[in-house]
């Protein structure tokens, strides 16, 4: 598959690294995914599941640098998804995405929620992160990554960005006690 960076022609400063999720392909003040896009990601806390714990909610993912998915996130998007270990595949669904876009002093928040499921790098969907044969645990490790296929188009429009209001009052401020 061809490789496509993503782009945001928006400016975005990094206040909300929790909620923060960078660049998509972005046209015209939107961050926009392609139905079935396929981006690369991995969990940014190591995550295990048993039969105790099959379930886990609220994980957060990061795109990877270097991506071999067909869509490049930028760097600074952070991901929510679910994971759910059933059988012997691992099952993560995202739910939503956040990005900060930046160009200088400028920045954009885009977040919202998303549809993406991971597949492995056979091809088949879920997961196989199981630790033992019978595979009564699974394990999800910050190296691992792996990709996540979008279930639709998806079209993020710009959030307000407090940070950038309080920024753009600093600079005036100071350019008014210049000398």
């Amino acid at each position: 598959m061809a490789h496509r960076t993503l782009r945001l022609t928006s400016l975005l400063s990094g206040l909300l690294l929790t909620a923060g999720l960078s660049t998509g392909i972005a046209q015209a003040d939107t961050l926009h995914l392609p139905d079935e896009a396929i981006i690369e990601v991995a969990v940014i806390e190591a995550t295990t599941f048993s039969a105790e714990t099959p379930r886990h909610s609220d994980m957060l993912l990061r795109p990877v640098r270097d991506a071999a998915g067909d869509t490049a996130l930028p760097s600074h998007c952070l991901i929510t998804a679910d994971g759910l270990l059933d059988g012997d595949r691992l099952r993560v669904s995202a739910r939503t995405l956040t990005c900060i876009a930046t160009d200088g002093s400028e920045s954009e928040i885009f977040s919202g929620e998303m549809s993406a499921t991971a597949y492995d790098a056979d091809g088949r969907f879920g997961l196989d992160a199981c630790v033992d044969a019978e595979c009564r645990e699974a394990l999800l490790e910050p190296s691992r990554a792996f990709v996540m296929r979008l279930g639709g188009d998806l079209t993020l429009e710009p959030k307000d960005n407090p940070s950038a209001r309080i920024n753009e009052e600093r600079r005036q401020a100071e350019g008014t006690n210049a000398p």
